[in-house]
């Protein structure tokens, strides 16, 4: 089977359980997501050669108290801030030679204020306001174009490198490529979803394809430091869960971020 074919099998079927539990009931979506988280901590923390179960247990406990209390506003910018601020720390990182410097001998943060709370912000989406299971949808569809139109055009006519040290195929043509099929695509989901305006998703659009660009730029040079081509090996033609979901994770509190700031704006 070719590398092409396996990972479109692995990536439809990937999809349809994305968009089959949104739509049938937030609980599922939970599950599916807690199982996702663990699966991400559990190839993060190989990763970075650390196992830390605390990590496991705060996925847990936080998306019961974001998913199904009432939550305290100035905890939950808190926690924003925390995970920007570690997010903006990782881009930073990119341009040393090869470590991560800052964390070093703090690797809990990394799962702690990364992979946590980019699952917990994920779940989030749905239950802000009725409907928004679509704008999940709708935010998935854009990274997936992102990735895909990023790859065929980096492939066919990328010539000058995006960020060759960190990923030597990731190529400036194929960036412009995924955000300009992103653009496109964004207003195809606002003629069928709407929900937010055509401006909206075409910003959120934006927001996908350079911070999930950047996120897949960050889990590269984790997988350079371990001296690992894939963080695991549970998706044919894909590698881990946490190859396929590294854009979606580091772009997903931006996303969330912008959707509160457009709520309060209009």
């Amino acid at each position: 089977m070719s590398e092409i074919l396996k990972r479109s099998i692995t990536g439809a079927l990937y999809i349809a359980v994305i968009v089959s539990t949104a739509f049938l009931s937030h609980y599922l979506l939970l599950l599916f997501f807690t199982i996702v988280g663990f699966i991400c901590l559990k190839e993060f923390q190989s990763l970075l050669q650390f196992r830390n179960i605390i990590s496991y247990v705060s996925l847990v406990v936080l998306l019961y108290y974001f998913n199904f209390t009432e939550v305290y506003m100035p905890l939950l910018l808190t926690y924003m801030a925390m995970t920007l601020l570690v997010k903006f720390i990782l881009l930073k990182d990119l341009y040393t030679l090869n470590d991560i410097p800052i964390f070093d001998g703090r690797k809990h943060l990394l799962t702690l204020f990364y992979i946590v709370p980019s699952i917990i912000f994920l779940t989030m989406i749905p239950v802000y306001k009725p409907n928004y299971e679509h704008v999940l949808i709708g935010t998935f569809v854009l990274i997936w174009t992102n990735d895909s139109f990023a790859y065929l055009v980096g492939k066919n006519f990328g010539k000058h490198k995006l960020f060759e040290r960190i990923s030597p195929k990731k190529t400036i043509e194929g960036f412009i490529g995924g955000a300009i099929a992103s653009i496109l695509i964004s207003y195809l989901i606002f003629e069928y979803v709407g929900l937010l305006s055509w401006w909206a998703w075409g910003i959120l659009a934006i927001i996908v394809s350079v911070f999930g660009t950047l996120g897949d730029l960050v889990q590269s040079k984790f997988k350079r430091k371990a001296d690992v081509k894939d963080s695991g090996k549970i998706m044919p033609g894909h590698g881990g869960i946490f190859d396929r979901m590294d854009s979606m994770l580091f772009s997903s509190t931006f996303v969330f971020i912008f959707i509160i700031f457009i709520d309060y704006v209009s």
